[in-house]
């Protein structure tokens, strides 16, 4: 299946370069203060991705009663998967502390577990999940740091179970290639210590994404289309 990710790359690049121009200057914020800061405009920025959501919640596999969602913020993702299945149990894992507020705030009749901590060293443990998801979350970090988590959602799904990841994904060598550059050079300006987590988008190019996702057990991964920007794969262990 062909997913085409941007439609005028060309333009985009262009949009894109202009606005690393303009924004050249500014300092790099911790991940969960970015978002605490703009909690009330969070869903409404999001909204763009409403069709995107709609299929996401479609990708989960029959059957499944127990999801673990790594970086769900204030749960447009879920919103639309408890649609589908009003009694499925979701863990929900995110950095910050007010966007989980807001979450338990939305759902809290629902069967869900909110846990405030860094999903990047939080422990999924073993065989336990039916599915893995995450939406507009990982292009944040770097391929190394990506391939750890990947085994990590590899051991810790059930067997059949799968991963499901709505993400932002470059368009190209020059777009993965451009930000990566300037986000290492923003954290060497600010002196950022490693393992320190702040918000800038350094996504990878599909064909680098699924490489990672196969690299760390998932030998069947591939994308199910990209809307709005937002690409949706699917890796399932076997």
């Amino acid at each position: 299946m062909e997913v085409i990710i941007r439609k005028d790359v060309t333009e985009y690049m262009r949009h894109l370069k202009e606005w690393l121009m303009e924004t050249a200057g500014n300092d790099l914020e911790e991940m969960s203060e970015f978002f605490s800061s703009r909690l009330e405009e969070y869903e409404e920025h999001m909204s763009i991705w409403k069709n995107a959501y709609y299929k996401f919640a479609g990708l989960l596999p029959e059957k499944c009663e127990n999801i673990l969602d790594l970086g769900c913020g204030t749960g447009l993702e879920l919103d639309e998967i408890w649609k589908i299945n009003p009694k499925i149990h979701v863990t929900g894992v995110d950095l910050c502390q007010d966007m989980l507020i807001r979450l338990l705030e939305k759902h809290g009749d629902k069967n869900l577990k909110a846990v405030c901590a860094d999903y990047l060293i939080y422990d999924f443990g073993e065989s336990k999940w039916d599915a893995v998801i995450s939406f507009e979350s990982f292009h944040h970090f770097m391929p190394e740091q990506k391939a750890v988590l990947y085994q990590k959602i590899y051991r810790g799904l059930k067997e059949g179970a799968a991963f499901i990841l709505g993400d932002y994904i470059a368009c190209c060598m020059e777009e993965e290639e451009i930000l990566r550059n300037t986000y290492m050079e923003k954290r060497r300006k600010c002196s950022i210590p490693e393992g320190k987590n702040v918000h800038f988008d350094i996504p990878l190019t599909l064909e680098h994404e699924l490489e990672l996702l196969k690299g760390t057990g998932f030998l069947h991964a591939g994308a199910e289309g990209s809307i709005e920007g937002a690409t949706l794969l699917i890796a399932k262990k076997e």
